[in-house]
């Protein structure tokens, strides 16, 4: 088809929007009432052709776009009309939405292809293969509700879909919910996300209550229009809304102080922590920032604050992962460090740099967790046939395994090379791009964000900077303890290559991770022009050879340095036969920093104390001695719970029953009654019916009111 007949036709398939949500709700309804009948292989067809679907029709979009790149609104259905409140819900279609409708439908349909594979394992290695049709229900439904979020018209819509992936991932975080420390860990997890963000979804829903007083509509296109007239007259009200804003992002694209559920996300199945990480809920919080560009250029207050808090970010969640040995956690910490690039980007105004850098992260950063994923079960496998292998057998026992052998700990792989070749070959492309190496993905986006801040905020620049030094250290430590020396234990040993299920979604994903800096290279800037339809695309600065020559030195230095402490003297720490773990090389360098950074700055430990246990011991006393648990010092509690707060209300609830209730508003109206029927006895004398009285009362009348009058004249 020429590009004249596409241009010609474009504009009809914005009609098809809606399908981008229909797709995947048909494959979730499909699998959820006709699923029992089908095979794990039907199943995780319907689910991946749901939103594969999606993806055609976002493409479809992009060929719109091309002829008619102001984009289009389509109009569904109104929600809620009340006065001035007109909520309504219509698809927003322009370079922006349509970009993260391709991000998320493409990247998310690997992540389905892969986990048709990764789950028919996983629901056997915990012994439940009934969950694998639910798996797919929550799958769908968390592309269905991210799709909401990107293609509304609206703040209200946006919430909707905001709301939404909050829940899936509280369903899929805690998918295996029996599981984990004490047969709750992974609940726990699930809990903690959905509470953490919790507040965040206060702080956009005052952003939105604050707009709408303002704007007196949650309208996108009307907020841009009125932008600069609102901030004119009244510039604190975009300060507020802006601020608001940035609480919501801390909590939904993991930022300080709110980072802390997304390293515990990692108790769901490698596939969810893929699609939470790379392509769907952590990009919320950047597109929403990305999507409110209008206002944020406004206040440059707001925007230091958005700055500096990605910045930090990204320094403090490297810092950590540079001491993690669960090779999901490293990971984790990671998407944290990179969302802080982002965030750190779209709050300098570099709106284009940061929209780049989510598209490559979501390539690489998919890639790796899948990868990761493949090297789990490649060491679960192997762990199970060292079960039931002689030689296996008596390796594991002097291990001392057993049935605790954590398949995610890094220090007991080790080798992986020669038995995963292809899991271990798109591993190191991920670990290349993320670490900034050219010419692969993530050495463009992260070396546009560098140079941007560089010009607009040095300080966050050096944060970055050395953001970058730590992501390259960390990674090429997890290269080496993963796929180089020898095996550490005898799962390890055994383990073997991952099926073609899975493999072929890690290709498509390496082969993004090397050419997708394409679509956004120095002179061309291709991502710049098709997003300048729809934000501010900020600062664009040109290709600074200075500045990519700093950054890659810093990776390569780093690689440098990851090979020669845990290629070279980890394997000498191996030899060494008086420890039955090796530790780690960096601990004995950095001391008392290094237990710093394995513990997360105590992080989690310091919430515990400040609020989760004053919380907790609030309810306690509040619910009264074995409300809760039986605990002797609780006896203190039988004053407050039993005397203050029973009695009390009891008594309150008598005197207003009693006094209040039944002495004064029932005696009013009894009192009213009374008067009523006092009246109508004296009338009822009156109304005596016989026409002789009636007669007299009218003489009597005429004679008192003659009587009036000559007495006045």
């Amino acid at each position: 088809m020429l590009f004249s007949e596409v241009s010609a036709i474009g504009p009809q398939f914005f009609m098809l929007v809606p399908l981008i949500i229909v797709f995947p709700l048909a494959g979730l309804l499909i699998n959820m009432i006709f699923g029992e009948r089908f095979s794990e292989k039907t199943i995780g067809t319907i689910a991946s052709s749901a939103a594969g679907l999606a993806f055609v029709v976002a493409v479809l979009q992009a060929i719109s776009l091309i002829s008619h790149p102001e984009g289009q609104v389509i109009p569904i259905v109104n929600w809620i009309m009340a006065g001035e409140v007109n909520l309504h819900w219509g698809f927003q279609v322009d370079t922006l939405s349509v970009t993260m409708m391709l991000v998320v439908s493409g990247v998310g349909t690997l992540i389905h292809i892969y986990a048709i594979g990764y789950m028919h394992s996983d629901v056997r290695f915990n012994g439940d293969p009934g969950r694998y049709r639910r798996f797919f229900v929550f799958m769908n439904l968390f592309i269905m509700m991210m799709m909401i979020l990107v293609s509304s018209d609206n703040y209200i819509m946006l919430f909707v879909g905001w709301e939404g992936v909050g829940l899936c991932s509280y369903l899929l975080i805690g998918f295996w919910y029996d599981k984990g420390k004490d047969g709750i860990g992974n609940a726990i997890a699930a809990k903690k996300a959905f509470v953490v963000n919790r507040i965040g979804d206060f702080g956009f829903l005052m952003a939105a209550f604050t707009m709408f007083v303002f704007f007196r509509t949650f309208d996108f296109k009307t907020v841009v229009e009125q932008a600069p007239a609102v901030a004119a007259a009244a510039p604190t009200a975009i300060l507020a809304i802006t601020l608001f804003m940035l609480l919501g992002v801390t909590g939904k694209s993991a930022q300080l102080p709110l980072f802390v559920w997304l390293p515990d996300a990692m108790a769901g199945p490698t596939p969810v922590s893929a699609l939470i990480h790379a392509a769907t809920m952590v990009t919320a919080g950047v597109y929403l920032v990305a999507r409110s560009n209008a206002l944020y250029v406004l206040v440059p207050q707001a925007q230091n604050s958005v700055a500096l808090v990605g910045g930090l970010t990204a320094l403090f969640a490297a810092t950590i992962a540079v001491a993690q040995f669960d090779i999901k956690k490293v990971l984790a910490y990671s998407t944290i460090s990179q969302l802080g690039y982002m965030v750190a980007a779209v709050g300098m105004g570099a709106f284009t740099a940061g929209m780049f850098h989510l598209i490559t992260h979501a390539f690489f950063k998919a890639l790796l967790f899948l990868s990761a994923g493949s090297v789990i079960q490649g060491v679960e496998h192997g762990h199970h046939a060292a079960e039931h292998d002689p030689q296996g057998k008596k390796a594991l026992k002097a291990e001392g395994s057993g049935h605790h052998f954590d398949p995610q700990d890094m220090r007991n792989m080790g080798g992986l090379r020669n038995r995963m070749k292809t899991t271990f070959w798109v591993y190191t492309i991920a670990a290349i791009a993320i670490s900034g190496v050219p010419p692969l993905a993530g050495f463009w986006s992260k070396d546009e964000i560098l140079e941007a801040s560089l010009h607009l905020n040095p300080a966050v620049y050096w944060m970055l900077l050395l953001a970058a030094f730590l992501t390259a250290f960390y990674m090429g430590r997890q290269i080496m303890m993963v796929f180089f020396g020898e095996s550490r234990s005898a799962a390890a040993n055994f383990a073997k290559e991952s099926p073609a299920i899975m493999t072929t979604p890690l290709i498509a994903l390496a082969v993004l991770t090397v050419f997708g800096g394409v679509l956004n290279l120095p002179g061309s800037h291709i991502l710049s022009t098709w997003l300048e339809h729809t934000i501010e695309v900020g600062h664009e600065g040109s290709f600074e050879i200075i500045v990519s020559l700093i950054a890659t030195s810093v990776g390569v230095v780093a690689l440098f340095l990851a090979w020669m402490l845990y290629g070279k003297r980890y394997e000498e720490m191996l030899k060494r036969p008086q420890a039955k773990r090796v530790d780690d090389p960096l601990r004995s360098m950095l001391g008392p920093v290094f237990t710093v950074f394995e513990n997360k700055w105590w992080v989690d430990e310091l919430y515990d104390t400040i609020i989760v246990k004053p919380y907790k011991a609030l309810a306690r006393l509040l619910a009264g001695p074995g409300k809760l648990e039986v605990r002797p010092e609780l006896a203190r509690a039988d004053f407050l719970h039993d005397t203050v707060i029973t009695d009390g209300f009891r008594k309150l609830a008598n005197l207003m029953a009693t006094t209040i209730d039944l002495g004064f508003i029932d005696a009013i109206a009894n009192n009213m009654g009374n008067t009523v029927q006092g009246t109508a006895v004296i009338m009822r004398r009156i109304q005596s019916g016989f026409v002789r009285n009636y007669a007299l009362m009218v003489f009597l009348g005429v004679v008192l009111i003659v009587g009036y009058l000559l007495l006045v004249h």
